[in-house]
């Protein structure tokens, strides 16, 4: 007996539609491995339908009141309050995350998320008007970009695609969504959600591969291209963008570092730690996956460390007692292992290091001591439950490590001496460092690095004026 696939399909001018040359894509459950559903591999005139309908809702979209946007965002936020279990089960199924988490920890802060934009759509800042010129009176005014072309993230389907449209949205912007191919499901349910809400063709989602990605960038209807990906992406993105001028909203990769000072409170640095590195199987660009211990501490703390990786549980979505579920897939699963067959002679596996079972892409929690800065795991992002621990000398030597990366997204200081804290605030080369704690972000905060982890702010004030364009207006007095 065989079970009917589920069949997911685009979203485009307030319609369902299946890819117009009738090309599929397989959607595996990472908690299983198995195919569960079909969804459109979009292609050249799937991208164009999509670009047409948002151009043509943009000029009333832009239009309307900052008051009317708002209360259409709020009716988003109500309506995912609403079908949130419909939207966890979706999700856990795009990704095999532990449900209970998705529910605590994913669902309410995407709604406080669009609610925060909600009131931003009215609260825009810029110059006061003023005769800055004799005779003359200047004002500035915010405007959307236009159409806003937004590919999304695995690792958080739903939450990064809640940071690009509700923004986008809120400014007055028309967007044309893609998902992951691996992750689509969660997506097309928000497109069904929020297109029972707002006008047809202000919200469209489509669904492919990276060739559906670089034709919606190309396209030459989009006045920004967004994505949340790679480094090898952002950078493709940005070239292929730059051929026509495109505005770039980049948020690639990272490698925080974890700077642990010998006057910390090992035992609870090590607990929060262990959190902000195995969540979510450590497929998260901020993820407390490299940590710098003071050498008078590391034994101990390296030893408490793994302790605590080996009493971390990852297992299928309905055990309520796991921190993370699988890796997305099978090449992330292939990417990750790899990292660990590759190690130096040097390196030494304190916990884990190996798949757990052989259904699904599970990995074990792991801990990898005894390493170098130039080592190829410290260097580049594994995206995985890998934590590495390095050792350092002094306050200098652990900038220099800190820093000693492409990636400049996020970063963690941990001590009780204030003082140190501030220096290394200012000194540490990252778009976010933490104090004492790891992982936790606010809608009222911008999230966005330097460097190879891109630019541009998602979140925040700044995340929305990011989807915005100034204008000068100068009109003579006389």
């Amino acid at each position: 007996m065989t079970t009917e696939l589920r069949r997911l399909r685009n979203y485009i001018n307030g319609e369902f539609r299946d890819a117009a040359d009738g090309r599929t894509i397989d959607v595996v459950n990472p908690a299983t491995g198995e195919v569960y559903a079909t969804s459109p591999l979009s292609g050249q005139a799937d991208v164009d339908a999509a670009m047409e309908a948002a151009a043509a809702a943009f000029p009333a979209w832009r239009d309307t009141t900052p008051a009317e946007r708002q209360k259409v965002l709020l009716k988003i936020a109500d309506a995912f309050e609403e079908r949130a279990e419909d939207l966890i089960a979706a999700e856990s199924e795009n990704t095999g995350k532990p449900l209970a988490l998705t529910r605590t920890e994913e669902v309410p802060p995407m709604v406080d998320q669009i609610r925060f934009f909600a009131g931003a759509a009215r609260l825009l800042e810029g110059k006061s008007a003023g005769e800055y010129m004799e005779g003359m009176t200047s004002i500035i005014r915010r405007e959307p970009v236009g159409v806003c072309a937004q590919v999304a993230p695995w690792n958080y389907p739903m939450m990064m695609a809640v940071w690009k449209f509700a923004p986008a949205l809120a400014a007055g912007n028309t967007v044309v969504l893609k998902p992951s191919d691996t992750t689509p499901a969660s997506t097309v349910l928000m497109a069904e959600i929020i297109g029972s809400i707002v006008p047809k063709g202000v919200f469209n989602v489509i669904c492919g591969d990276r060739d559906t990605g670089r034709a919606m960038v190309e396209h030459p209807t989009p006045a920004m291209a967004s994505i949340t990906g790679s480094v090898r992406a952002g950078m493709q993105v940005a070239e292929s963008a730059a051929k026509d001028v495109k505005r770039v909203h980049l948020e690639l990769g990272g490698k925080a570092p974890v700077v642990v000072f010998e006057d910390t409170d090992i035992a609870k640095a090590v607990e929060d730690i262990a959190v902000a590195g195995f969540f979510n199987a450590g497929q998260d660009c901020t993820a407390a996956t490299r940590v710098l211990v003071q050498e008078s501490i590391h034994d101990e703390f390296v030893a408490a460390l793994a302790k605590a990786a080996a009493e971390t549980k990852t297992g299928q979505p309905d055990d309520e007692d796991v921190l993370y579920g699988p890796l997305n897939n099978a090449n992330q699963l292939k990417q990750v292992s790899g990292f660990i067959e590759r190690l130096p002679a040097h390196a030494k596996v304190e916990a884990g290091g190996h798949r757990v079972g052989d259904k699904g892409y599970f990995y074990a929690p792991t801990v990898v001591s005894g390493l170098k800065q130039d080592d190829e795991i410290i260097q580049n992002e594994v995206f995985g439950p890998v934590i590495t621990v390095q050792s350092f000398t002094d306050e200098e030597q652990a900038v220099a490590y800190a820093n000693g990366v492409e990636y400049a997204l996020a970063s963690s200081v941990w001590t009780k001496d204030h003082a140190r804290a501030m220096r290394l605030s200012k000194n540490l080369d990252f778009g976010c460092v933490w104090i004492n704690t790891h992982i936790p972000l606010v809608a009222e905060m911008p999230h966005g690095g330097f460097k190879k982890s891109g630019y541009g702010k998602d979140l925040s004030s700044y995340g929305f004026e990011d989807y915005t364009r100034i204008k000068h207006v100068m009109t003579s007095l006389g």
